[in-house]
């Protein structure tokens, strides 16, 4: 089972990206003060998503062979804060996915404070 669908119970829509564009039909939530959806909030597929950086930071590791069997660690975000939680197998490996999860946009940190190693 894939990070996208053991987290957030989805597969992988169509035309999915680690790294979408605000799609031009973007219509902001109630509220908002403009048209603009902030980098953290990008859906798979460039719509606004309230946990659209978690999404794609899920989707980030599914597309990475070596983190496709990892079932004890959660992503989630705060803002523009990828949170990891839970239990990584080794120190290279919470590495790896805090590379990978800087690497997304709208991603500004990565907290590990709550991943056991081991």
């Amino acid at each position: 089972m894939g990070w996208l669908q053991r987290l957030f119970g989805m597969g992988k829509p169509q035309n999915a990206q680690v790294n979408a564009t605000p799609s031009a039909s973007y219509q902001a939530p109630a509220g908002a003060d403009s048209n603009q959806v902030s980098p953290e909030r990008v859906g798979l597929n460039g719509e606004y998503d309230q946990s659209g950086l978690a999404k794609r930071v899920a989707l980030a590791f599914d597309q990475d062979q070596n983190l496709g069997d990892i079932d004890t660690l959660w992503v989630a975000q705060t803002g523009s804060t990828v949170v990891l939680k839970g239990k990584a197998p080794d120190q290279q490996i919470l590495n790896q996915m805090v590379s990978i999860a800087q690497s997304v946009d709208g991603a500004t940190d990565v907290d590990t404070n709550q991943v056991e190693i081991g």
